[in-house]
Formats: C-alpha cells, sequence, structure tokens
C-alpha cells in the first residue's frame, strides 16, 4: 500500500534533514521525486543518490518565499513529469529566538516568510495541479512547538508559524476535500538535523521559565532524539494509500516529548 510507482512528489526543504530522508524514502517507494531548497548543490546531492538508488529525480532552487520563483519551480515540475501527486512543505527555519521586546521586526518577518508564507505558496500553486491529477496528498512539516509545547524561550515567531500551519492544515481538509486531496501535519519534537544551523538565540535567560524534567525529556527514547528517518516514514504513510482516510490530522512525532513539556 506503500507503493508509489508512478507518482510524483515535490519535497522542499530537500537538501538536508527531514526533507532529504524524506525525498530519499518517497524516491525508493517508486515515486519520481521533484527535490528543492534554495542551496543547489544539497539538493542536486539529494537528486544524485535518489538516481544512484534506482529512482528519478529532479533537482530545482527556489525561495519559498518568492511567489514567481514557486510558481516556475511547480510549472517545471509539471512540465517535467506531467502531473503532481504528493507535495511536502518542509523548508524551513528556525530563525531568531529572542525577549518579544528585542526580536526586530525584520526577524520576525523573515521567520514568517519562510516557515508560513513559503507554505502558502507552496500550497497555493500545487493544489490545482494536485485537482487535475485527480487528488493527492499534501504534508506539512509543522513542529511540537506552537502545537503542542511552548517552553522554547524566545521562539514565538517560529512557535506562531507552526501553529498557523496546522491551523492552515485544518482549514484546507475540509475545503480541498471534494477534490479528493488530503492534507495533514506531521509535527516532530527534538530530531537530528541541520536547522540548529540557522538558528539565533539571544537573551535565553529572560524567557526561559525554570523547569526540572524527569531523567531523560524523550520517554520513549530515554532522552535521544529522534531521527529524519522517523519522519520520513511517517511522510510515506501520509503520502500512500495507506492513509487514505486521514486529513486534517495532525501527527505528533516525538517519543513522547511533548507532553512532558
Amino acid at each position: 500500500m506503500t507503493d508509489l510507482t508512478g507518482k510524483v512528489a515535490l519535497v522542499t526543504g530537500a537538501g538536508s534533514g527531514i526533507g532529504k530522508a524524506a525525498a530519499l524514502t518517497l524516491g525508493k517507494a517508486g515515486a519520481n521525486v521533484v527535490v528543492m531548497s534554495r542551496t543547489a548543490s544539497e539538493v542536486d546531492q539529494t537528486a544524485s543518490e535518489i538516481r544512484s538508488a534506482g529512482g528519478e529525480s529532479l533537482a530545482l532552487s527556489a525561495d519559498t518565499s518568492d511567489d514567481a520563483a514557486m510558481a516556475e519551480l511547480i510549472n517545471r515540475t509539471v512540465s517535467h513529469y506531467g502531473r503532481l501527486d504528493i507535495v511536502v512543505a518542509n523548508a524551513g527555519i528556525n530563525g531568531v529566538w529572542a525577549p518579544i521586546e528585542s526580536l526586530k521586526p525584520e526577524e520576525w518577518d523573515k521567520t514568517i516568510a519562510v516557515n508560513l508564507r513559503g507554505t502558502y505558496l507552496t500550497i497555493h500553486h500545487a493544489v490545482p495541479h494536485l485537482a487535475r491529477a485527480g487528488g493527492g496528498s499534501i504534508i506539512v512539516v509543522s513542529s511540537i512547538n506552537g502545537t503542542r509545547t511552548f517552553t522554547t524561550p524566545g521562539a514565538s515567531a517560529y512557535s506562531v508559524t507552526k501553529a498557523g500551519q496546522l491551523a492552515l492544515v485544518q482549514q484546507l481538509a475540509l475545503e480541498l476535500g471534494d477534490r479528493k486531496i488530503r492534507i495533514n501535519a506531521l509535527c516532530p519534537g527534538a530530531i537530528e538535523s541541520e536547522i540548529s544551523d540557522n538558528t539565533e538565540q539571544r537573551g535565553k535567560e529572560l524567557t526561559e521559565v525554570p523547569v526540572e524534567f524527569p531523567e531523560g525529556d524523550i520517554p520513549l527514547t530515554d532522552g535521544a532524539k529522534g531521527k529524519a528517518q522517523d519522519v520520513a516514514d511517517a511522510v510515506l504513510f501520509l503520502a500512500s494509500n495507506a492513509s487514505r482516510h486521514i486529513t486534517g490530522t495532525p501527527i505528533w512525532i516525538d517519543g513522547g516529548q511533548s507532553l512532558l513539556r
């Protein structure tokens, strides 16, 4: 039920971490995978790995917050493969985490632009093609932050974008249902990835609420972070016919972390 042969998938933020793992997993399941990131060298590598494993892939570069760039990317995807069936809206940044009074408007705007506007533009341009293909699956990568937990010091902009992504998913589940388009949200907790590379944190001591966690705050793994593959396997499930009656649903992938926090 997870055979995706003949399907076309677009994965944003596919150069590393969760996006790369998702792209490789979809490729192994038989999908033709369009891998997208702002960094061409990274998605070129991801596409090369998919092909080396016997799959088919196209690497494209774009900024998800750029309307014209995303319109062109989706059009190139459909021109190349003839259809679009699966969209994984994964591209995002942590941005700046700082006390609200010192968080600059331009810092707030950048996080909103990449995480929330980028998700909107990806879906906005993809939906007509998904509908034309007779339906499909959209998977939005959100977070435990803003959906279950609010204890990350200074992460107001980030949490707002992740909460907004989940609200968008639930709104669109009803709007898109009659076109047989399913949309769901994955909400990872701590995952081994490179996203921390684009995080700037200031004034942690001013916003942190002291909490003493039990030994190992991820119960399922004795405190160890999850793997990108843990999220990628959930992407495969939601992309496939195995999840045919699931839409508008958040899935927390955190080993129980958010239930403690």
